[in-house]
């Protein structure tokens, strides 16, 4: 899968542009965690878009590959119709986005929890059930006054996200420049 060795270019780019974009991130996750409204609203404005071009998408492809199809037909029409759903009704697609992320996170959290039964004896496992109390108080606030906390928590999560991988990507790129010389 790798060439070794690797092309010391490679990482010098890699360090140059992981700044630039670890500081954007920075920037856009401040930005989601000071106005977690604008975030959401933006996310889901995304998001809705992206349902919108997927419904495109899918009703290419059916109509080159079986004009006849009716479920990639209704596919199509069930993306576009959201897509268009969450854009002209943004609240709409914030607690419906909310709620999904609702349902994630106590995934996430039951899944975690069985991890850290299972691993029990093992060295780590409580990380995993801090991760899965985490998960659960998220889910629980999201649930908690729903759909209205999803106004701000949507926001406040993308900006949290943003922030640290703008942090993750500027270290990553200071680690490689050290590599290199």
């Amino acid at each position: 899968m790798w060439n070794y060795p690797i092309d010391e270019n490679l990482f010098d780019k890699f360090s140059k542009y992981s700044k630039i974009a670890g500081v954007i991130f920075i920037i856009l996750g401040i930005i989601g965690i000071v106005y977690p409204v604008f975030m959401t609203l933006a996310t889901v404005t995304f998001i809705s878009w992206l349902m919108i071009f997927g419904g495109f998408i899918a009703g290419y492809f059916t109509y080159l590959s079986n004009k006849n199809d009716s479920l990639g037909w209704l596919k199509s029409f069930i993306l576009i119709s959201i897509g268009l759903l969450m854009i002209f009704y943004p609240m709409t697609g914030v607690g419906t986005v909310g709620l999904l992320l609702a349902i994630y996170f106590f995934i996430d959290s039951f899944a975690s929890f069985s991890l850290a039964l299972s691993m029990r004896p093992a060295n780590g496992w409580i990380w995993w059930l801090i991760n899965a109390i985490f998960s659960m108080l998220i889910g629980i606030l999201f649930i908690i006054g729903w759909p209205f906390t999803s106004t701000y928590l949507i926001g406040l999560l993308v900006g949290f996200s943003l922030f640290f991988d703008g942090f993750s990507l500027i270290i990553t790129g200071s680690i490689f420049k050290k590599m290199i010389k």
